[in-house]
């Protein structure tokens, strides 16, 4: 299964929001999955958008904006980028920072435990957790390092809980992780306060 939707909502979507839902609505729009599309392409070895249009749109019958987001992807993987969210978060992980990923798998883990209206949505170097609107942001900064962002409105900064916009312009607080103990019931309380301010 591509992404982490959990119910859809009438919100504005960021662009990789919006992406995601045209890659889960594949199948049953044109009859194929990305990867489908991708075996296809691959196996006409073809390369350039204009081609890979005209066997999509043309010969398959594929509406325009689907077989150019099909097309636009597969250049995007062909040269080595993500192209589904699974890919864009084992990228923030990978090398170095491999030894964080139960730590970011906990703290998704805990957040899901919050409501089915919990939006997980990755951008390239971290994902953000929207409910209504932004409530967290979960960062990689270091090989060690894990930086929890937070949007709590009249919380004070204390201890653990750092000031937070150095680390992020729309995060009000920062908390750093290195570990799974990090994550504890007072960081949980925080997560669930910004959940519900949200």
């Amino acid at each position: 299964m591509l992404g982490f939707r959990f119910q859809e909502q009438k919100l504005a979507k960021t662009p990789e929001e919006a992406t995601q839902t045209m890659i889960n609505n594949l199948p049953e729009k044109t009859g194929k999955s990305l990867e489908q599309w991708f075996a296809l392409i691959k196996s006409k070895k073809l390369s350039k958008h204009g081609d890979i249009m005209k066997l999509i749109k043309g010969e398959h019958g594929v509406s325009h904006g689907f077989a150019n987001s099909i097309a636009i992807l597969y250049s995007r993987q062909a040269k080595g980028a993500p192209s589904n969210v699974e890919e864009i978060v084992a990228a923030q992980y990978a090398g170095p920072k491999a030894a964080l990923k139960p730590l970011y798998n906990e703290i998704i883990r805990a957040v899901k435990g919050f409501g089915k209206d919990v939006l997980i949505s990755p951008k390239k170097a971290n994902v953000s957790l929207r409910r209504n609107k932004q409530f967290a942001l979960i960062q990689p900064t270091t090989k060690d390092r894990i930086d929890l962002g937070l949007i709590l409105r009249g919380v004070p900064v204390k201890g653990r809980l750092e000031e937070g916009g150095t680390f992020s312009g729309m995060c009000t607080h920062r908390v750093r992780l290195q570990s799974k103990s990090d994550l504890d019931k007072e960081v949980l309380n925080w997560l669930r306060q910004a959940y519900e301010q949200a």
